[in-house]
């Protein structure tokens, strides 16, 4: 399933439930850590292909996935109230997130250029091609993890 088809049932999926402005704060960290432990897991999938047997279809997948999710619109998942713990619901988002929105917007549209760019290299399946554009994605997580995630 190609990226674009994958992000739409994926928003839909979203506005089936609610819209993130209708979610409480709790729940906005709880679906964006979901989103990003996803993320995370197919980061780790591409990973082991590049270091083991490379599969086409499974790096694909997983690119197609990680950029489904870039491009969701989780960005309203970072509404008034999560920029703190809410109950026994924690964030790792650092206060300066939420100081200078221009920033995180440059940071985001990198990732989302970089998430697009591993899908479509994917799809080619060189493997060379492919470890580069998976370098460059996990360069533009480093990139917000450095300046706008708390250290655990």
């Amino acid at each position: 399933m190609p990226a674009s088809a994958v992000a739409g049932v994926l928003a839909v999926a979203l506005a089936s439930v609610a819209s993130a402005a209708e979610l409480k704060p709790e729940d906005q960290i709880q679906y964006r850590q979901a989103g990003y432990s996803f993320m995370a897991w197919n980061m780790g999938k591409i990973k082991a292909n590049l270091q083991g047997d490379f599969d086409q279809g499974q790096v694909e997948a997983a690119a197609n996935a990680i950029a489904a999710i870039a491009n969701s619109g989780m960005g309203a998942l970072y509404g008034p109230g999560t920029d703190k713990d809410v109950g026994d619901v924690e964030t790792a988002v650092k206060p300066e997130f939420f100081e200078n929105m221009e920033e995180v917007g440059k940071v985001a549209r990198n990732f989302i250029a970089a998430a697009n760019n591993m899908a479509e290299v994917a799809a080619g399946g060189d493997q060379a091609a492919v470890e580069d554009a998976f370098g460059e994605l996990g360069q533009s997580c480093k990139s917000c993890h450095d300046k706008f995630r708390a250290d655990d």
